[in-house]
């Protein structure tokens, strides 16, 4: 008895010693790679919506990666002025990481390497009081256009109308506040240069080392006005949107105080830019106006948008005035609902309406005038007809026609071919093309698929 009794004590006591070294063990201390101790909270990792999540059991903190590859290929229709090649390509390769490291602090890093290239798009950290006011610096897309702020995610269209890609502003290095209401999101900031590749920020250093110029500073600000607040089956807002903009440094140091519009007409593919106005001199700044229109009820969702560029110049030179708009809609096939992000004032990932996904068809009319006061880069109307299929996950396919008309300026700073002379020969002068007016310029039609999927 005891000896049963001894053992019995000395299991006891066994156990009790294993289960405090077990405890010792967990509640160890763990240093950081400068060894300081660091505090240890545990993750759950889950996955939503295909997306990998990070996230501590009281949500305080949140890891996750938005990883997004877009492939694309197009041929081009019709007989051209001027060679245009078909082709494939990378439109978009993004790898990021985003965090919320409290309920208030978030932060974001989104590359691209797209096509073996490197970018840097966002990088920024923003505070969020939980009350609809926030505040954000880095490097991020000034609040102007709806389509320009888009994530290209959500995109209904393979690319942007011309007069945004061609007029509004992107990402810049600034400071923004924004406050979200009920009804309406306002934002404002100030922004400096461009970020974006090696080249870029080899213009603003040089521009700074060898110069003493200043980089150049921009005021944006918007108003959405929201009326339906955050109904799910219908809403929308009407925004107005207005920029002051001094010309950068992110640019090539010979064109300092100058500032270029361009834009590729509809595509990725082709690399000819017909709609550019080469550099114009002598800017002192330029302003830019925005009206937006977006409206959703179920399935169907439009959205329009006008912008006004004006270009004021120094040495009593007179001011330019280039403008442009688009309208577009789409609609879901199969019971599917469009989905507006109210805080953001822009439309989102759209809810399939079955199981398998959705199918959603969407067309556009865009234009752009680049024509003013002899400083000419061309004007153009585009039709856009697209299918998007969206699969059960954050799978995509997407087939689009556009056809694309050029008038007789649009001729990529003169390198381009714009119609036929008396003689009947091809001519890149506008001035020497004898075709009647609405008739010169080459226009011609494209055919674009891209495959797409987020994760």
């Amino acid at each position: 008895m005891k000896r049963t009794m001894i053992l019995m004590v000395l299991a006891l006591l066994l156990k009790t010693s294993y289960a405090q070294e077990t405890t010792d063990t967990s509640q160890q201390e763990r240093f950081n790679q400068y060894g300081k101790i660091v505090s240890r909270l545990p993750l759950n990792a889950e996955n939503r919506n295909g997306v990998l999540v990070f996230e501590s059991k009281d949500q305080s903190y949140r890891l996750w990666f938005d990883i997004r590859v877009q492939v694309d290929a197009q041929m081009f229709l019709g007989k051209t002025m001027n060679p245009i090649g078909n082709g494939a390509s990378i439109r978009r390769a993004r790898f990021a990481a985003k965090t919320n490291l409290t309920p208030n602090w978030y932060g974001e890093l989104d590359l691209n390497f797209a096509n073996g290239i490197l970018e840097l798009n966002d990088a920024y950290l923003q505070y969020d009081f939980l009350n609809g006011l926030a505040f954000r610096a880095g490097n991020f897309k000034e609040r102007f256009s709806m389509s320009q702020t888009t994530s290209s995610r959500y995109l209904n269209f393979m690319e942007r109308a011309m007069v945004v890609s061609a007029f509004a502003p992107s990402r810049h290095l600034g400071l923004e506040g924004s406050y979200n209401a009920k009804h309406f999101v306002a934002a404002g900031g100030v922004f400096f240069q461009e970020i974006e590749d090696a080249e870029t920020r080899t213009f603003v250093e040089t521009n700074n080392k060898d110069y003493g110029r200043d980089e150049g500073v921009s005021l944006t600000g918007k108003l959405a006005i929201q009326p339906f607040g955050d109904n799910e089956k219908y809403g929308g807002h009407v925004g107005y949107a207005y920029s002051y903009r001094q010309p950068k440094t992110s640019v090539d140091p010979a064109a300092y105080h100058g500032e270029r519009y361009s834009t590729r007409s509809l595509s990725a593919i082709n690399r000819k830019k017909f709609l550019d106005t080469d550099v114009i001199p002598n800017v002192n700044h330029t302003t830019l106006s925005n009206i937006e229109l977006a409206a959703f009820y179920k399935g169907l969702g439009i959205q329009a948008e006008y912008i006004q560029n004006k270009v004021l110049r120094d040495q009593k030179l007179p001011s330019l005035s280039y403008d442009g708009f688009y309208a577009q809609a789409v609609y879901l096939l199969f019971g599917g609902t469009q989905y507006y992000n109210k805080s953001e004032a822009e439309f989102s990932q759209p809810n399939r309406g079955k199981k398998w996904g959705d199918v959603e068809l969407a067309f556009r009319y865009d234009y752009i005038n680049m024509n003013d006061k002899g400083v000419n880069g061309g004007a153009a109307d585009g039709y856009t007809a697209g299918v998007n299929f969206y699969t059960a996950k954050n799978v995509k396919f997407q087939v689009n026609y556009s056809y694309v008309n050029h008038d007789r300026y649009a001729s990529g700073k003169k390198k381009l071919y714009v119609g036929y002379d008396l003689s009947g020969k091809l001519t890149k002068d506008p001035t020497q093309v004898a075709t009647a007016k609405g008739k010169a310029g080459d226009d011609y039609g494209m055919l674009g698929v891209r495959c797409e999927i987020d994760f």
